[in-house]
């Protein structure tokens, strides 16, 4: 059987796989549907006429890593009369080399171009896809081996930055090589210093489907998953099932520059004895300092969930004391706090930020009064 030459073709295989992150199996599945379309490129360009998608779907390519180069098949029928050289071939040709073939039988017939013929544009043509195909592979293994990963929280190394983005790596799998990951401008934290190989936690937010160009994983450290982690890693009663986050709300960006990074959230215990916010404080702060630590100093509000929205709304608006929260209207979610005069900008936060992560955490709109002049009000009602 004649044979098209590739040098190397074991070498090159291998060189693929390691610098692709890609098994060799795969690879030689890929140079194969290249050399495949560099074929039809081949055909095409010998023939005025136009060939349908199906056409050649009776080809196929054989890779001889020992011969180093490949083959070229094809599936023919066997006819008295040929009609089409592609697809049927005569007995009598066929008696030459198998006296037990019939008509109507089909047979594997070598249809390999020479070496020369086969021409620099198909060549150019193989090169091409085998480029796509492994990049299409790539996105393949990596969507494969990260899905189950997503919501999750990844070690992450800055690589270089991208007009807004940082691009980072995340260590894969199985002992291959990194994986690019996207963390764009509107998820990155501002408090964050990102620079050359610095490490991060980050949150595996998505993974992009498709056929996308860039990376495939797009990570965040402004997530509120990334705190929910952060605690999750820090008080193993988390794991044990004995406390759970109900809500959580994070503002890692304030659009007011005097604002800080903040969190509020809301935590209860299936056990009496066990104090939820103590819990997660830890001895001296220690549990909560480490989260803080990680996120650079954000401002972290854990409070006790309660099942009466008075009394959640009140645990909500900490560090702020709180002297009454009316219900105004239940069904709108509307309530009014009383907070002592010497509480109000404490309840409120700058530029509002404290009362408004109440509000997302309880789903209630809060509107805050000082105590004097709810007094006032209610002197003047009577």
């Amino acid at each position: 059987m004649s044979i098209v030459s590739l040098p190397s073709l074991g070498l090159l295989i291998e060189e693929i796989s390691k610098s692709h992150n890609l098994p060799q199996q795969i690879v030689q599945d890929a140079i194969r549907d290249a050399l495949f379309k560099g074929y039809e490129r081949f055909r095409r360009s010998q023939n005025q006429a136009s060939f349908t998608d199906e056409y050649f779907d009776n080809f196929r390519v054989e890779l001889d890593i020992d011969e180093e180069g490949f083959r070229v098949l094809s599936l023919k029928t066997v006819t008295q009369e040929v009609t089409d050289q592609d697809h049927q071939i005569s007995l009598d040709a066929v008696k030459e080399f198998n006296e037990d073939v019939q008509l109507g039988d089909e047979v594997v017939v070598d249809v390999t171009p020479e070496q020369k013929e086969f021409g620099r544009m198909a060549a150019i043509q193989t090169k091409q896809v085998l480029q796509q195909k492994l990049r299409d592979q790539q996105r393949v293994m990596i969507q494969s081996e990260f899905k189950d990963l997503e919501g999750t929280v990844l070690q992450a190394k800055v690589l270089r930055f991208e007009r807004q983005s940082v691009i980072m790596t995340i260590q894969s799998a199985y002992g291959r090589p990194e994986v690019e990951a996207e963390l764009p401008r509107h998820e990155q934290v501002n408090s964050d210093n990102y620079r050359a190989n610095a490490t991060f936690k980050v949150y595996l937010k998505k993974i992009r489907q498709g056929s996308q160009r860039g990376p495939q994983l797009i990570v965040s450290r402004a997530d509120a998953g990334l705190v929910v982690y952060l605690f999750a890693n820090e008080v193993p009663e988390f794991e044990e099932g004995v406390i759970r986050i109900v809500a959580i709300t994070r503002e890692a960006n304030p659009s007011n520059r005097y604002a800080n990074a903040r969190t509020k959230m809301a935590v209860e215990s299936t056990e009496e004895d066990i104090d939820p916010v103590g819990s997660c404080i830890g001895a001296r702060g220690s549990r909560i300092q480490a989260v803080v630590n990680e996120l650079k100093g954000e401002r972290i509000d854990v409070i006790r969930w309660s099942p009466d929205p008075a009394v959640y709304i009140a645990e909500a608006l900490s560090p702020a004391q709180v002297d009454l929260v009316k219900l105004i209207d239940t069904e709108e979610q509307r309530a009014l706090v009383v907070v002592p005069d010497n509480q109000l900008s404490l309840a409120i936060g700058k530029e509002g930020q404290n009362v408004r992560l109440a509000a997302r955490l309880t789903g209630w709109r809060i509107d805050i009064q000082r105590k004097s002049e709810y007094l006032d009000d209610q002197q003047e009602s009577k």
